[in-house]
């Protein structure tokens, strides 16, 4: 009887301590459960950008975001936040800004999503290929990979060997990632430009009298850097186009100034223009051996669909505008009117 009573008291004994366990099992939870949901909400500490290292653990991103000072919570926390958000595995590397008020979850869903930040660089109309590279070489945002190889060398290590880089690389605006390099951005440059040109060449007016997409490219250049008035590209084009046609010379100054190299100061002499260069229009019939800059779509396509008429003479008319003549006695006379009588 008494070891009945005792047996009794044992089990009602340990049916209280399961249902006190479950009872602080439950709170636990319940207090855990809050604890989450207001580490997930709580904004981060500070407002800065983050870099996440390539090949980085779960474990290693935390204890990223713990050196920038942005959280303090425990690894749990943030463990549990992400198996709830099965992103654990799926978090990309990248640079990625905090804003103000954001959240662990806000940042894990933007982690995930590989919403890193982007940045941009203007291939501008017009540059030549030695300012594309040093604008390239200015930015502290880009992984400098070329450094201070030789055009040859450079072009080798983007696989275009043997090709001269000079209007190969199309003037357009360009994001890119932090760990991004030179390379990247010339790489899709060029892709840009050869995807262009193809397309552009390929509609290309009957009555455009070139021989190949390349020297569409040489003419564009030209035009690109005669241009001061955009509207007036498909003009300057017919322009060139009619001159070749009958085989006189371009005359036209940027390409001579494109010769003289490093030694052009600035001011172009008559001398300049007698002395023999293979870029020099003046004393040399046709197109120059290659492009003088980097033209932009603009520019190809104002060759592709030249203006018509029987102009083959401009002058500037000193605010970007150009006169354009048929003849050369007309032309002569505008010359006079806007370059030797031009008020001081």
């Amino acid at each position: 009887m008494i070891r009945r009573r005792r047996r009794s008291l044992a089990g009602r004994m340990l049916r209280n301590l399961l249902v006190l366990a479950l009872i602080g099992a439950v709170v636990g939870g319940a207090w855990l459960y809050d604890q989450l949901r207001g580490f997930s909400q709580a904004p981060l500490s500070g407002t800065q950008t983050v870099e996440i290292a390539a090949g980085s653990s779960f474990a290693g991103i935390v204890q990223q975001l713990r050196k920038a000072g942005l959280t303090d919570a425990p690894d749990l926390y943030w463990r549990t936040l992400a198996e709830q958000m099965h992103v654990v595995n799926r978090l990309h590397a990248g640079e990625y800004a905090i804003p103000a008020g954001t959240s662990p979850r806000e940042l894990l869903e933007r982690m995930a999503a590989g919403d890193v930040i982007q940045h941009r660089i203007t291939i501008v109309e017009g540059w030549t290929f030695a300012q594309l590279r040093a604008a390239l070489s200015a930015r502290d945002d880009l992984r400098q990979a070329a450094g201070s190889t030789s055009d040859v060398e450079l072009m080798k290590r983007l696989d275009l060997p043997g090709i001269f880089p000079e209007g190969r690389f199309l003037p357009e605006t360009y994001t890119f990632t932090k760990g991004d390099s030179d390379l990247d951005v010339l790489n899709r440059a060029h892709s840009a430009m050869t995807k262009a040109l193809r397309d552009i060449w390929s509609k290309r007016a009957p009555e455009v009298n070139l021989s190949s997409e390349y020297e569409a490219l040489i003419l564009a250049s030209i035009v690109e850097r005669e241009t001061g008035k955009a509207t007036e590209r498909p003009q300057i084009a017919g322009v060139f186009l009619r001159r070749l046609k009958i085989g006189m010379k371009l005359q036209t100054d940027p390409s001579v100034i494109y010769g003289l190299g490093a030694s052009f100061n600035g001011n172009l002499r008559r001398v300049d223009l007698d002395t023999d260069t293979p870029y020099n229009s003046y004393t040399r019939a046709g197109l120059p051996p290659t492009p003088i800059a980097l033209p932009g779509r603009a520019a190809l396509e104002a060759v592709a669909h030249p203006a018509s008429g029987d102009t083959l003479y401009f002058v500037a008319r000193g605010d970007g505008s150009h006169e354009f003549s048929d003849s050369l006695e007309a032309h002569n006379r505008a010359v006079a009117k806007y370059q030797l009588h031009r008020n001081p």
